[in-house]
């Protein structure tokens, strides 16, 4: 694609390249509920109406990965133009969310550092983390684990230098800017502070139709409420 460096990185929407037959586009710097829902805007807008070459569609929390076959690339690339103009203006699917209520036992392994981190007292942590409501922004690393935005800042904790060898799933816990339940046993490095015995993912679990949804309790946009037992 010979043209990619006249992309204009100052639009709201723009792309990077990304490897020969990808590119990146961007459309936000941080990750917040005016960024989920652009991402979840562009995502359908691409749905809809795919480019032609479109081969698939990653998003994440600020970007979108788009894919196109490199065969076509030129004719991607002369739709990209016409593309971001209608990402841009692109809106979300109007969709309604569910609030799920996680009753969650705090007292964690990794409370203690949370407290440190944060220089405040283990019930102020805890009055914070469960007074929130909390949006899904995505469901990552693991099956059904999510990724949820709106973790009060002043509990923004780094996650641990090495990654414990195996987390117990149902295990309530701070990485960075987000906060998540561990929805099966697996290595990770976020803070443990507390535990539910809710199941976030359940391959046993069916809907009423049989269909295998019905495995993941949370998805994308709903809302969580942590509540202390």
């Amino acid at each position: 694609m010979a043209s990619l460096a006249r992309n204009d990185y100052s639009r709201p929407v723009h792309w990077l390249p990304y490897g020969l037959n990808a590119v990146l586009i961007r459309f936000a710097n941080s990750v917040n509920d005016d960024a989920f829902e652009r991402g979840r805007a562009i995502a359908a807008e691409l749905d809809r109406n795919p480019p032609t070459g479109l081969v698939g569609v990653v998003p994440a929390f600020t970007s979108v990965l788009v894919e196109f076959d490199p065969a076509r690339a030129r004719e991607f690339e002369a739709q990209l133009p016409e593309l971001l103009a209608r990402l841009e203006i692109s809106k979300a699917p109007n969709e309604t969310h569910r609030v799920v209520e996680i009753p969650v036992r705090y007292g964690g392994v990794d409370l203690a550092r949370v407290t440190q981190h944060s220089t405040l007292a283990a019930d102020e942590v805890i009055r914070l983390h469960a007074g929130a409501s909390y949006r899904v922004h995505m469901l990552g690393f693991a099956p059904g684990f999510p990724y949820l935005g709106g973790l009060d800042a002043r509990l923004h904790t780094p996650r641990l230098a090495s990654p414990r060898p195996r987390v117990r799933a149902g295990s309530v816990a701070i990485g960075g800017e987000h906060t998540g339940i561990y929805s099966v046993d697996s290595p990770g490095g976020w803070n443990i502070i507390g535990h539910t015995d809710v199941k976030v993912f359940d391959p046993g679990r069916r809907g009423p139709s049989g269909d295998d949804e019905a495995m993941f309790l949370l998805k994308p946009g709903d809302r969580v409420k942590f509540v202390a037992i």
